[in-house]
């Protein structure tokens, strides 16, 4: 049975001459793999050209439960994405992103609220024209909203530390290695109110973004099962 849905492309490889499996998050099933023909017709309705990550797509697609990797029928993408294809930093920002997300959406079944958030991250970031080496850090924390994972930042007068574990405030030090100092626990409750309006006002050196990202991830790596290494994230070190 044939369906219409939109879909985020989070990544793309080759399966065999003939065929590319494209992993795809969508508002209505989640994180799909479907079966991508590599076929070099003009009239095509299926251009592998279209599945650049990050690329936002109207789809038809074949949808049948159990089956492992579904079949498309048509694509075609809502908006173009000139920065993300042209732009070197704003390249490495949605390489890492698609890196990021193909490691966390695993869940089969749709998140809409979660794909708009993608969706609307993506064309803010195609347009940004200032806060780009914080977009990243403002990214991961307010989808840590959508996950069911944000930092819980009640008890912020009485506690001294960020239990990453847990995910809260807590008075004493925890008995573990997973937790931020005084210092990173207070700047935490300032971090929280950071948007995509507001990140070109967090003043950032390259040092303070590596610490504040290195903390993310290891706060999405206690929280998200299985969750590897991000190859992609030394490039976005380097740039900012």
């Amino acid at each position: 049975m044939f369906h219409k849905t939109e879909g985020i492309v989070l990544s793309c490889a080759t399966y065999n001459d003939k065929f590319s499996i494209v992993h795809v998050y969508t508002k209505e099933f989640g994180n799909v793999s479907y079966l991508l023909p590599r076929s070099k017709n003009k009239r095509s309705k299926l251009k592998t050209s279209l599945f650049f990550p990050l690329s936002v797509l109207d789809l038809e697609v074949e949808h049948l439960p159990l089956r492992d990797i579904q079949r498309l029928k048509e694509a075609e993408r809502q908006f173009p994405l000139y920065e993300l294809c042209t732009n070197p930093s704003k390249i490495s920002i949605s390489f890492f992103l698609s890196d990021f997300l193909t490691k966390v959406l695993r869940e089969s079944e749709g998140n809409q609220y979660l794909f708009y958030y993608l969706k609307q991250s993506i064309t803010i970031l195609e347009n940004l024209s200032r806060g780009l080496a914080n977009f990243h850090i403002a990214f991961l924390y307010r989808m840590t909203g959508y996950m069911g994972i944000e930092p819980k930042l009640d008890n912020h007068n009485k506690a001294s530390f960020f239990d990453l574990m847990s995910g809260e405030l807590v008075e004493s030090h925890p008995f573990h290695s997973h937790f931020l100092d005084k210092a990173q626990s207070k700047y935490l409750q300032r971090l929280s109110r950071i948007n995509f309006r507001n990140m070109h006002l967090f003043k950032l050196s390259r040092a303070d973004r590596n610490i504040i990202i290195d903390n993310m991830i290891t706060y999405y790596r206690l929280h998200v099962y299985d969750f590897p290494i991000l190859k992609s994230l030394e490039v976005l070190r380097e740039l900012f």
